[in-house]
Formats: C-alpha cells, sequence, structure tokens
C-alpha cells in the first residue's frame, strides 16, 4: 500500500506511532443516480494502490458478471458489495470504507443517488466533515444535486468539493465544467459552505483523481486526493465541551458502578469534575476504563466506561457534561425534520422521539414551513412528504439534555419512530428551545378531578363515539346524554359538526386537518374529564392512531371508545345531509368512506351495530356497562 515506509521494516513502533498521530478527515460521496460516485471511491483506492491483490482479482472476476465497464474492471463493485447493487448497477445502503496515505487518514461513506435513499444519504452525512459532490457533466445540476447539497449543510458539512465526473464524456470542455460550477455556486450561496473546490475529472478514466493529467491541462488546482489530504477542517470535534451520553449502568457486583457509552464531543480526563444532566449532581471522573485497562484520558469517538468518586443518580439518556459547560434542558423546540416514510408526517400526531440514549413521546405542534430543494424557498404546507425537509415545532413528554445542532452534531440530532409500527419515519436537527413549558409551571389546586367527580356522584369519563359520516354516532350519543341526565348525571357532549363551527373552525377536512381537529377536540375532553364529567365525543375521527393518542391523554378506564359500526351502503343510503351524493359527484373532496380512508377500531370497548339494533336500544346498551362498569356511582 502506498503508505507503507521503510519505517514498517526498520521501527514498528515508530511506525504504528506515526499512524496514530495523522488526522483523521470524514468524507463522503452523494449526489444523483449514476454521477459515478462508488466508481470515484474505486478509482481513489486503485490508483493509491490501496487495494490488495485478492480484492482486485475478485473484482475483475464479478466485473465479467456483472460489470459496466466492458472489458476494464469496474471499480465501483469495490463498494457495491450487495447483490441488488450488483445486479441493477446502483447503490443501495451506505459503505464506509478506511484508507490512508501519507499524509491522513480517511472514512469514506459511498452514499446512494436514489432519492428512494435519501434516509441513507443522509445517514452518511451526519458524521463527515467534507461532501463530494458529483455531477455528470452531461447532466449538470439535478433536482436530487441540490437535494443532497442542502441535506449535507443541514447537517453541518461546511466543505464541499464539486467533482464534475465524467468530463471524457464532452471531450473534457472547459466550456462545460464553467456552465455547471456558475449553475452550482448560484444555488449554493444560500447554504453556508464554508469552502467549495471545483475539480474536473473522469473516475472512469483516473484524470484529476490522483494527479492531473493533460486530457484536462487547462485546470490549474490540485487533483482531488491532494485536496483531501491537505484540506484545513477547522475545529476538531473534540475540541468542544465534554459530552459523554450515558448508554448503560454497568453494574456486574456490588463493588463496581460505572457509566458506559461513547465519548460525544471533548475529552475527558481522571480527576475532571463533571455535572449529570437532567439532575445536575456533581461529581469527579475516579477513573476511565476501558477493553485495553484504564486510560488516563478518553476523547471523541472513544467507547468506555467512566466511574465518579461519589455516589450520584444516574440513569441511561443522562448526559455527563464538562462542570462548566453543561447541556441545556427543554421539553420544546424549534428544528428541521427531514422526512423518511412513505406515509406523510402530520402535525399534531404523536411520535417517539429518540435522542442521546433516551426515548420520549412527542408531537409535531407546528409545521412552520417547508422547503423547497430547488431554490431553497420557504413555503407553506400542512404535510411532510416523503424525502421533504420542514421546519416545526415540537413538544415532548418529558425535558431531555441537548445541544443546538449547530453547535454540537451528536447531542443535538435526534431521530423520530412511529408508535405503531416502530419505523424510523424521520430524522432531526434541534435549532433551539423554545422554552415555553419551562417557564410554565403546573398550578397546584385545592380541588381535584376526585373531588369534583364525588360531588356529583359519578366517575368521570369520555365516551368516544366513532364510525362513518350516517352511521347514527350523534343519535345516539344525544340518547346517551339524555338517560344520564334522567338519572342525575353531568355530562357534556362535543360533537364534530358543532365544534366545527367554533373551536375548529378554521380546520378543513385533509388528513392533516383531520388531525389537528381530533387532537384540540381530545384537549377539550381531557378538561371536561378533569371537571368531572361524563363526556360524550362524537367524531368521525377515522384514524386509529388519534383515537390512541386521545386515550393516551386520559387516565387509565377512563376513555372508552364506542365504534358505531354502520357498513357503507347503510350509511350512505341514510344520507340525510346529502354528503354522500355530493362526495360521489365530486363537489365534497377528502370525504371519509369515499375518498379519505377509514380505519375500524380493533379493540374498542363497546361495538354497536345501528343495523340489528336500534337507537334507543344501543344507548341503552352504553348505559348499562356504565352502570355496570361504576361510572354512575
Amino acid at each position: 500500500m502506498s503508505h507503507q515506509d521503510d519505517l514498517i521494516a526498520t521501527d514498528i513502533l515508530a511506525y504504528l506511532k506515526v499512524q496514530e498521530e495523522k488526522s483523521l478527515l470524514r468524507f463522503l460521496t452523494c449526489g444523483s443516480v449514476d454521477d459515478g460516485k462508488s466508481t470515484l471511491i474505486g478509482r481513489l483506492l486503485y490508483d493509491s494502490k490501496l487495494i490488495y491483490e485478492d480484492q482486485l482479482s475478485a473484482i475483475e472476476a464479478d466485473s465479467k458478471k456483472v460489470g459496466t465497464t466492458g472489458d476494464a474492471p469496474d471499480l465501483a463493485l469495490l463498494v457495491d458489495g450487495l447483490a441488488a447493487e450488483r445486479e441493477q448497477g446502483i447503490t443501495i445502503d451506505v459503505a464506509y470504507r478506511f484508507f490512508s496515505t501519507d499524509k491522513r487518514k480517511f472514512i469514506v461513506a459511498d452514499t446512494p443517488g436514489h432519492e428512494q435513499y435519501t434516509r441513507n444519504m443522509a445517514t452518511g452525512a451526519s458524521t463527515a466533515d467534507l461532501a463530494i459532490i458529483l455531477i455528470d457533466a452531461r447532466r449538470g445540476v439535478l433536482t436530487q444535486t441540490r437535494r443532497h447539497s442542502y441535506i449535507a449543510s443541514l447537517l453541518g458539512i461546511r466543505h464541499v468539493v464539486l467533482a464534475v465526473n465524467k468530463m471524457d464524456l464532452v471531450d473534457f470542455s472547459q466550456d462545460v465544467f464553467n456552465e455547471i460550477v456558475a449553475d452550482y455556486s448560484a444555488f449554493a450561496e444560500q447554504l453556508g459552505f464554508t469552502d467549495i473546490v471545483s475539480i474536473p475529472m473522469s473516475a472512469l478514466t483516473g484524470d484529476n483523481v490522483t494527479e492531473n493529467t493533460k486530457n484536462l491541462a487547462w485546470y490549474k488546482g490540485k487533483p482531488l486526493l491532494e485536496h483531501l489530504e491537505t484540506v484545513k477542517i477547522g475545529q476538531r470535534r473534540d475540541e468542544g465541551p465534554f459530552r459523554f451520553p450515558v448508554q448503560w449502568v454497568n453494574r456486574p457486583n456490588l463493588d463496581f458502578r460505572g457509566f458506559s457509552g461513547s465519548v460525544a464531543s471533548g475529552a475527558v480526563k481522571k480527576g475532571d469534575e463533571i455535572i449529570a444532566i437532567p439532575s445536575g449532581k456533581r461529581s469527579k471522573v475516579k477513573s476511565i476504563v476501558s477493553l485495553g485497562g484504564d486510560m488516563e484520558e478518553a476523547r471523541e469517538g472513544l467507547s468506555v466506561t467512566l466511574t465518579l468518586e461519589d455516589e450520584i443518580d444516574i440513569s441511561r439518556g443522562d448526559i455527563l457534561c464538562a462542570a462548566d459547560a453543561p447541556a441545556q434542558q427543554s421539553d420544546q423546540f424549534a428544528a428541521h425534520v427531514l422526512w423518511m416514510y412513505d406515509r406523510p408526517l402530520f402535525p399534531g400526531r404523536q411520535y417517539i422521539l429518540k435522542a442521546n440514549n433516551q426515548t420520549t413521546p412527542v408531537t409535531i405542534t407546528e409545521l412552520k414551513h417547508k422547503v423547497n430543494v430547488n431554490n431553497l424557498a420557504q413555503e407553506p404546507g400542512k404535510t411532510l412528504e416523503l424525502n421533504e425537509v420542514g421546519y416545526c415545532n415540537l413538544s415532548l413528554g418529558k425535558a431531555i439534555p441537548f445541544d443546538p445542532y449547530k453547535e454540537n452534531r451528536q447531542t443535538g440530532c435526534f431521530v423520530l419512530i412511529d408508535r405503531h409500527s416502530n419505523a424510523t419515519v424521520g430524522a432531526g436537527m434541534l435549532d433551539f428551545s423554545l422554552r415555553r413549558a419551562a417557564n410554565v409551571v403546573w398550578q397546584d389546586l385545592e380541588v381535584g378531578k376526585g373531588q369534583r367527580a364525588g360531588q356529583k356522584h359519578q366517575r368521570p369519563a369520555v365516551l368516544w363515539f366513532t364510525g362513518l359520516s350516517g352511521s347514527g354516532k350523534s343519535t345516539i350519543a344525544n340518547l346517551v346524554e339524555k338517560k344520564l341526565f334522567d338519572l342525575g348525571r353531568h355530562t357534556y357532549i362535543l360533537d364534530g359538526d358543532n365544534v366545527r363551527h367554533g373551536l375548529n373552525k378554521d380546520l378543513g377536512f385533509t388528513d392533516a386537518d383531520r388531525v389537528e381537529n381530533i387532537r384540540r377536540v381530545a384537549e377539550t375532553a381531557k378538561l371536561m374529564a378533569d371537571a368531572g364529567l361524563i363526556t360524550m365525543v362524537s367524531f368521525i375521527s377515522p384514524f386509529r392512531a388519534e383515537r390512541r393518542m386521545a386515550r393516551r391523554m386520559m387516565d387509565d378506564g377512563e376513555f372508552i371508545e364506542i365504534y358505531v359500526n354502520t357498513p357503507l351502503e347503510v350509511a350512505e343510503a341514510r344520507d340525510v345531509k346529502g354528503l354522500y351524493k355530493k362526495a360521489r359527484a365530486g363537489e365534497i373532496k377528502n370525504f371519509t368512506g369515499i375518498d379519505s380512508e377509514y380505519q375500524a377500531p380493533q379493540d374498542a370497548e363497546i361495538e354497536v351495530n345501528t343495523v340489528e339494533m336500534t337507537a334507543d336500544e344501543a344507548a341503552e346498551f352504553i348505559v348499562a356497562h356504565l352502570e355496570k362498569a361504576g361510572f354512575l356511582s
């Protein structure tokens, strides 16, 4: 390999010390489909003589089967390792490769160009210091070029190499190169990159990859590898404040209690004073334990176990910080969100947020705007679709320690998880704390829910009627209230149509508006339950996720889901308000059961079939359930 010098033979320890002291550059290749990202990495390794003979033999053999370069070795196969990647000639997953030269060590991430795999590109960019953005000289700047550039900027990358590839296919034209550079530079002005170095090249033939060639004699800059070896990245990650998210409380026996994890940023030494967030307790580092034995110091990226001089309460998800530079805490944030799921993000719907080894429920309370990746314009929107980026307000179930992402990429990032499928649906960067909940605390009241309900001789309940339009929800809810009123009970009805005239009159009938509609009603029902009332909520509420959200807001046993089960054809035949007829004629859009989905309950406490029983019989059945369950005494 090219960086192996005489020290290997003469002084192996000195050689290892030299390698240890080399700086490390993390970079990624990104851009649109077929711009040559994998081929470029293969060319870097091949021309630098960083490929072992057995690897080269395997690539030559595979090239004859699935290669795309004729008789020449297909160097892209060095990083396209999945069978599907080789069959299709595309990159799907992120491939990481380590290599080094005489001047520097490198970790390179080869990321996919297909829009479908944008989430994988974001994964590679999250740890990179520099991005090589490839452009096919024949096609110029494309939408995916802009999207990847914006994501790289959003994820904190400040150094960019604009690699105009496949120059051999445009006769190494300087005019073509200059036009592409001008086009990209105009777009990238708003992205905040520290520097953009533009290099014309051909990854296939090796022009300007490791050395300059006659084909591009008009280019006077450095070849790619030389630039990578000499570019100055700025502040090292281990020069920031110490951050150590606790992954595991290590307690193998009665005599040892340590806290295991990876140093997210900065460095820590034995004897350093630390502060644990969120508790605020302080102590000093007693020892730094690693697999190879105790250490005097641990820097960014190392996985270690810390023991402390004092017995303080620390749990998984807490962050150990430098005592003079603690992390912030908040449960309300402004953040950028990259949506990675086929189903859209809906403000008001609950997800799970995972950050720094802990999870908490989270609600996107507001989508302030979306970002158009083509011109970086801020556009209004009610949802985020796959691969879209939005600026949102978040409300968490509990306060978490954090740093703004622009200050610390490790402690300022998070992922969003779907509560039902456990799929990762989004990734985000925390911008700042809204500090709303931090300044508002619960006021202790002398009279509580129990006293209010006891005065009324009942238990509070939320009867959540759900079903298609025309199923009879409002009719049955009204009859239930009349029967409870006759029994001397204290009730209230929240009806979908009535609430639309006041509390929710600003909402339409899109999926996003329906989610917000139910969120507001659930919050109102929660207040009424707190007042000790038996509350009837009569809403179509078509989505299970929002009904589950409403259930979680109430105390255990307080939420009673009532499925008014009426077949679509029966509800449509009734059509008292003429809504189905208008929906079929296209006069009403997003009508549940016609062009908008209704998700029937799977485990409702009560189900009434209005084909098999009258509305009065259904009401009697529901009141009997309440009496048997003890809500009326």
